[in-house]
């Protein structure tokens, strides 16, 4: 009874909340503000809450409901789902409180609230849903929101942006739902509980993971995630560290980790398509200029090596992947809010017009640094042990061109992130009116310190998360090769 519960709090208070902010906002915008705070930490709360009952294997925290021509209504708090979800709850409720200071001179808050608090409500409810048509509900909820946030500053080119990712994910999620159908003609259900070990069709398989890399913006669809750039920074870091892109890397693990079964080819194409995606992203980020478009290339990269690390089929690989979300959700997420900061109190996003920013801006350069350490996966910062990981399990699951393909992205990471920081903020300045810049509000800055020092501290306190993951991992329906 207390697993429902819990589930209940942590789906449907932010999904239901979320329309209660802009009349909180009417009330007073700081009783709004804490609000939408409160209501991703309920999220938060309620999935942590679950945790012990789910490394038990999460039967406890399971409710569903009976529906009409066969539908389930239905959600499951095993493992993975409590890790997705206390991972993207928790970067959700940092970027709201960086969303105090940022968004405060802005128009339009109330609408920009509801949706940032609905987006995380929308990803709770796609994690802990067991049934393929809801969870394609969710997703597509996911989408909507990311279109009108996207496209928060109504200008003409931002429009346009929000309108291609729109587009580009929103077709994905409609190849994907149709190869929900075939599944459900292969099966007669759409409950993923009781389609464990089932082999699907290759078209099955192939229409999914089109769904799976628009969304996590994998080559040749990745152009809409560097575009995202023109949202408000706290936008893009919740698309590109927390939630959105997270989902497909979700998606992937959920049905073909845990439900189905495929044909062994795709253990060979998914890695080619993904390895060539985050060494060829990872290239663009070198000779990029704007500082967002460089992080989001970042993304782009990344999420490859943490596809290659769950496609490995070993134990350490697939636990590498796992971990590489948490320490990548923590970085990444720290690295778009400072860039927010610069962006914000620079006047440009272009790199190559700042420089010195240290002397103005020591908070911001030291927790840019440290969010780009564990990035690169330098030790003793978290990034390293999830790298390490992944290339162990390729290494294990004699895949040494995997292990080649991470090492060479691992490289590139290093130099467009020194390559960014130092044109940032060491040297001399470029920027007219250098003394008057200033850090970011006490908010901003609390809530990237925070994330830096996690960033930090998940690597010197290893064996907690670790240990999490390879749980995980050991409930999970995985092919060992």
């Amino acid at each position: 009874m207390m697993g429902q519960i819990l589930l209940s709090l942590a789906i449907f208070v932010p999904v239901a909340g979320s329309f209660f902010l802009p009349l909180a906002g009417k009330l007073s915008s700081r009783f709004r503000n804490i609000l939408a705070f409160v209501l991703v930490s309920v999220s938060f709360i309620a999935s942590a809450a679950m945790l012990p009952s789910a490394l038990s294997g999460g039967q406890a925290n399971y409710w569903q409901i009976e529906l009409p021509l066969g539908l389930t209504f239905g959600f499951l708090g095993d493992g993975l789902a409590v890790f997705m979800a206390m991972v993207s709850s928790f970067i959700g409720a940092i970027i709201v409180l960086y969303s105090i200071g940022y968004m405060s001179h802005y128009n339009n808050q109330n609408e920009y609230y509801l949706l940032v608090v609905l987006f995380i409500g929308s990803m709770m409810g796609l994690v802990y849903s067991t049934n393929l048509i809801f969870l394609y509900v969710f997703w597509e909820i996911a989408a909507i929101v990311c279109w009108r946030l996207i496209g928060f500053f109504r200008e003409k080119e931002t429009v346009k942006r929000a309108d291609k990712a729109f587009l580009v994910t929103v077709f994905g999620a409609l190849v994907m739902l149709i190869g929900f159908f075939l599944i459900y003609q292969q099966t007669g259900t759409f409950d993923m509980l009781q389609m464990k070990g089932v082999q699907i069709s290759d078209w099955a398989v192939a229409l999914i993971l089109v769904g799976i890399f628009a969304k996590s913006a994998t080559l040749p669809l990745h152009t809409w995630l560097p575009d995202a750039g023109v949202a408000p920074s706290p936008v893009t870091s919740l698309l590109h560290a927390a939630v959105l892109v997270k989902i497909g890397v979700y998606a992937y693990a959920r049905f073909f980790l845990v439900n189905f079964a495929m044909n062994p080819v795709w253990h060979i194409v998914v890695p080619i398509v993904v390895g060539l995606s985050a060494i060829v992203s990872a290239g663009a980020a070198i000779i990029e200029k704007d500082i967002k478009r460089l992080i989001a290339y970042s993304t782009v990269s990344q999420l490859g090596f943490i596809f290659l690390g769950l496609s490995t089929g070993s134990i350490l690989g697939i636990a590498g992947g796992l971990l590489y979300i948490l320490m990548h959700g923590l970085a990444k997420g720290g690295l778009f809010l400072c860039a927010g900061i610069v962006e914000q109190n620079a006047g440009t996003k272009d790199i190559t017009k700042m420089g010195g920013l240290i002397k103005v801006m020591p908070v911001t350069a030291v927790t840019f640094i440290f969010c780009a350490f564990s990035v690169m996966g330098l030790p003793p910062f978290g990034g390293f042990f999830s790298k390490y990981l992944v290339i162990s399990g390729a290494v294990s699951s004699e895949q040494a061109w995997i292990a080649l393909a991470f090492i060479v992205g691992a490289i590139l990471t290093i130099i467009y992130l020194l390559r960014a920081f130092t044109m940032v903020f060491m040297g001399e300045t470029k920027l007219a009116g250098f003394e008057d810049i200033r850090e970011g509000s006490r908010t901003m800055l609390v809530s990237v310190s925070v994330l830096a020092g996690l960033s930090l501290a998940a690597g010197i306190l290893i064996n907690y998360p670790s240990a999490f993951v390879q749980t995980i991992v050991q409930q999970m329906a995985v092919v060992i090769r």
